[in-house]
């Protein structure tokens, strides 16, 4: 059974630099292995690195785990959500 994640709420915990949980997360927007831009329920995040690969994703519960040598966490404007699909563009 998935736990929905309260709105408002978002963690990041970074263990040795080449671990990070995240919680809170809405949408995954791109990933390679120098940079994972995803979307938190408090705005835009970026994680810059090396080598970076997800091991576990659940938009469900919001959960992200990514791994490798992480360099920085650079938040983006904290009024900025998830772009609009194309039928959310047409409809706004």
């Amino acid at each position: 059974m998935s736990e929905k994640i309260s709105a408002g709420v978002h963690h990041a915990i970074l263990e040795n630099r080449n671990q990070l949980l995240l919680t809170g997360v809405t949408e995954i927007d791109s990933f390679d292995e120098r940079a994972v831009v995803v979307y938190t329920q408090l705005g835009e995040l970026t994680i810059l690195g090396k080598n970076l690969h997800m091991n576990r994703m659940s938009i469900e519960s919001g959960e992200v785990s990514v791994e490798g040598d992480i360099l920085a966490l650079r938040y983006g404007d904290k009024d900025r959500q998830a772009p609009l699909n194309l039928l959310g563009r047409l409809f706004r």
